[in-house]
């Protein structure tokens, strides 16, 4: 009798283990979500969003499948407990960091720029108690903005290959040093004429820094993005190359197509208008940004003061 009622115990919690199910949970131990927890979660959330969105857009994501299968190798061989794999895994644990970091280098280096970027600090005021009062002024005239349409126009019109990098914040030193400087006022016909087919200068990118043409005959990095059109040539590739490594504008007149594009932040925009190229410019000014002095005078201006 005895045995026969210990079976039926050990059946009946074998199989009705669920009935304990809600007196299970009666006796866990209550807590509670505070804002601080749902501030957290949001910032983990948009972390890893961000992250994901980063490696799928750049090289890293192949490197990270590739690192996936790593993963997935390496815990094979701790469930089975290889000693002599996980001898050589602990040891080069520290050599495989270091290599990451170096594969990693170009993506790792956007990340870090994009989070110091103008326009994001721009929008979280307790940077501004860091800045100095004189803030970003006008990069360029108005009349620069006429000149560089008027001479991207008139080379497009006849198929006069062009590449035009418009500095903005970061300066563009180390690609001038591979140019001839030239150091002159920028005009259309200037432009035109450094373009200009078994010219001296009309062999690589010309720098543009204010309303100034700092250096002719540059060298600039080519793009590997694979995404790129296989019909896009060296000077769309270089102009895309130099946007991805900084914050500058790029001009590109195609020499076969007579089509005007625009490369910025590893984007090229194809064939874009005259208006469109001159709506560009003008954004690309910053003209809405003065210095807090300025600001100032033009207050007790107003008020007559």
């Amino acid at each position: 009798m005895n045995n026969f009622i210990s079976d039926l115990s050990s059946w009946l919690s074998r199989h009705l283990y669920w009935l304990h199910l809600p007196f299970y949970w009666m006796n866990l131990p209550s807590f509670s979500i505070t804002a601080t927890d749902v501030v957290e979660i949001l910032i983990l959330g948009w972390l890893v969003y961000r992250i994901l969105n980063w490696i799928k857009s750049t090289h890293a994501w192949a490197l990270l499948r590739g690192i996936l299968v790593l993963g997935v190798a390496v815990t094979v061989i701790y469930l089975f407990q290889m000693d002599s794999l996980i001898y050589l895994i602990n040891q080069g644990l520290s050599i495989a960091i270091i290599t990451g970091v170096v594969v990693f280098q170009p993506e790792l280096r956007k990340v870090l720029e994009s989070l110091g970027e103008r326009e994001i600090l721009n929008h979280v005021s307790l940077f501004s108690l860091f800045r100095s009062g004189k803030q970003v002024e006008q990069r360029f005239s108005d009349r620069t903005v006429e000149e560089l349409v008027r001479a991207s126009v008139e080379m497009a019109n006849v198929k006069t290959g062009a590449l035009i990098v418009i500095e903005q914040n970061e300066n563009l030193h180390e690609f001038e040093r591979t140019g001839i400087e030239v150091d002159a006022l920028l005009t259309s016909q200037l432009l035109i004429n450094i373009f200009e087919h078994n010219t001296p200068l009309h062999d690589g990118a010309v720098i543009v820094r204010g309303d100034r043409i700092t250096a002719a005959t540059c060298y600039l990095p080519l793009s590997d993005n694979m995404n790129l059109s296989k019909e896009l040539g060296t000077r769309h590739r270089a102009g895309v190359g130099v946007s991805e490594v900084t914050d500058s504008l790029t001009i590109i007149v195609s020499e076969e197509t007579g089509n005007i594009s625009l490369a910025f932040k590893g984007k090229l925009d194809r064939n874009v208008s005259q208006k469109q190229l001159r709506d560009r410019l003008t954004q690309l000014q910053n003209k809405a940004v003065l210095s807090k002095k300025a600001v100032f005078r033009k207050e007790k201006v107003k008020n007559g003061s």
